[in-house]
C-alpha cells in the first residue's frame, strides 16, 4: 500500500508568493518512492561510541539551555 502525502489547496498565486505545491515540487526534483527501507540506511555516522556519547551531550545541553 503506498500513502502520499500533498499539501493542502491554497488560493490562486499571490504576488511575491513563493508557495509550489508539493506535488510540483515532486515532479520538479524527479522524486520516487522509496521500495523498500534498506534503500536509505547508511552507514553508522559516527565513527565511534565516544564521538556518538559526545553528540548526545551537546544535543541535550542546547535543549535544556533553549528552556530557560
Amino acid at each position: 500500500m503506498s500513502v502520499v502525502t500533498t499539501t493542502p489547496k491554497k488560493p490562486a498565486h499571490q504576488a511575491g508568493d513563493d508557495y509550489v505545491p508539493t506535488d510540483e515540487l515532486i515532479r520538479q526534483q524527479g522524486v520516487q518512492p522509496i521500495a523498500s527501507p534498506n534503500d536509505v540506511a547508511t552507514d553508522d555516522p559516527f565513527a565511534s561510541d565516544d564521538e556518538h556519547a559526545d553528540f548526545l551531550a551537546d544535543l541535550y545541553a542546547s535543549r535544556r539551555s533553549s528552556l530557560s
